[in-house]
């Protein structure tokens, strides 16, 4: 099974510039932050989203060309393996007007109940929902 990656547009901003006139390398990271939380928003019940929260554990960025002013920017992101509580979220960063990759990061995330922020299970219907691979 397959699960469809789900696109995110992101417009770059004035804010998002460096000294070297492309966007920060921190910015990536937001936008990756961004994009999980738009996807997990879009297709999650709101049920699913009033009882579980998630946390990043680690990030992983891999920077192969720099974003510009003016770029409109796609941040494109799936769900990979999930083990136990260990949800590995992919993310390609591109240029929306050639498509070309600017960046690609590998976060792993895990869940916690969001009364409480504990580590909590999720469901089998969010599992399948996200993820192609099994618990």
């Amino acid at each position: 099974m397959t699960i469809a990656p789900f696109e995110h547009p992101i417009a770059v901003q004035p804010a998002d510039i460096d000294e070297l006139g492309h966007v920060n390398n921190v910015v990536y990271l937001r936008w990756v932050q961004e994009a999980a939380i738009a996807h997990w928003t879009a297709a999650a019940t709101a049920e699913d989203q009033a009882r579980v929260s998630w946390i990043a554990l680690r990030h992983e960025i891999d920077y192969k060309a720099p974003a510009l002013p003016g770029d409109a920017i796609i941040a494109r992101t799936w769900v990979g393996a999930a083990e136990g509580h260990k949800f590995e979220r992919l993310t390609e960063i591109l240029r929306a007007a050639d498509g070309k990759v600017l960046a690609k990061a590998r976060t792993l995330w895990c869940p916690v109940a969001r009364l409480t922020g504990k580590l909590t299970r999720v469901s089998a219907a969010i599992r399948g929902n996200f993820s192609s691979q099994p618990a």
